[in-house]
């Protein structure tokens, strides 16, 4: 029996999943961040290789475990510079006392950028589109001919349209232009004084800037917006239409570069924002059909670590 390793490593946390040549999952593991770009070579081979070892460690296998394949799924991994990198990662962990066996060539070894195992998890085979709107957002999708598009993915500050950050930062901005008297009247004035213990809503100014917060952290107001559009808030309902006509644009355009109008694409949802209480799903559903009547849009059927397994498997198949 085949063994395959499928990786899952972003700025948050490592995952890996060990799976079978029939798809099933053995077991799987976690472990910390795996971005070499910001925590280092060092620390990204530490969370990697102790992700494979809770997942070995968690399946219940009498035998030896040969792995065939593997496939490394990391955030920010696209240029070949980076693939060189994550082959040396690759090279150190057959080097490293790990409770397996190696018996990898070069074409079972898959590396490639995360959006591409979320895709494949996602929908369960490499074709279709995923749209990734977390604390950041990426449009990623791949047609049955091999050829794929990316839209977005530039970052929080050269793009991200249709994330929750820039959903935070509409929010905020919009709350303090209602202060100023620029804009009409909303409900987000006092929504984040309430969110975060505000006397006045010049304190923000405190937090945003001089307590350094992070993406993260800014992205993590989002739910306050999300709140007050479920809550009637009309500006707030503008900021989350407009979050949902960048991501259909965005969407659109992977369409019309890799598929036919009339297409039957599924289009896979992953992130955060997608589980707010402003029904934003759903009216990103329906503008994305109105365009695209058969465009099928769903949530993930798994995780991307399985997306990365199915890539894996698929090098031994071939």
């Amino acid at each position: 029996m085949s063994y395959i390793l499928g990786i899952d490593g972003g700025g948050s946390k490592t995952v890996c999943i060990l799976m079978n040549d029939l798809r099933q999952v053995l077991g799987r593991g976690e472990a910390g961040p795996s971005n070499y770009q910001s925590i280092g070579i060092k620390a990204t081979l530490q969370s990697i290789q102790s992700a494979i070892h809770n997942a070995i460690e968690a399946a219940i296998i009498t035998n030896t475990v040969n792995i065939d394949a593997i496939c490394l799924g990391l955030a920010g991994v696209d240029r070949t510079a980076d693939i060189e990198v994550v082959k040396g990662l690759v090279k150190e962990l057959q080097n490293n006392k790990l409770p397996i066996t190696w018996a990898l060539q070069p074409a079972n070894i898959v590396i490639c950028n995360d959006a591409l195992i979320a895709l494949v998890g996602g929908i369960g085979q490499p074709v279709g589109i995923v749209v990734a709107a977390g604390t950041g957002s990426i449009i990623f999708g791949r047609n049955h001919q091999g050829h794929t598009k990316r839209v977005g993915g530039w970052g929080y500050i050269l793009g991200d349209e249709g994330s929750a950050y820039k959903i935070a930062i509409a929010g905020m901005n919009a709350a303090l232009k209602s202060s100023d008297g620029r804009e009409m009247s909303t409900s987000l004035l006092e929504a984040f004084k309430q969110h975060l213990g505000l006397e006045n809503i010049e304190d923000l100014i405190g937090v945003i800037y001089r307590r350094g917060w992070e993406v993260k952290q800014i992205a993590a107001l989002a739910p306050v917006v999300d709140f007050a559009a479920a809550s009637g808030d009309i500006v707030a309902n503008i900021i989350i239409d407009d979050a949902v006509k960048e991501l259909v644009k965005a969407t659109s355009t992977v369409i019309d570069a890799i598929f036919t109008a009339d297409s039957v694409v599924e289009v896979v949802t992953t992130g955060s924002v997608w589980h707010g209480r402003c029904r934003i799903h759903e009216r990103f559903t329906a503008s994305i059909v109105k365009k695209f009547p058969e465009v099928n849009v769903i949530f993930p059927r798994y995780e991307p670590a399985y997306g990365a397994g199915l890539l894996a498997l698929q090098t031994t198949q071939n």
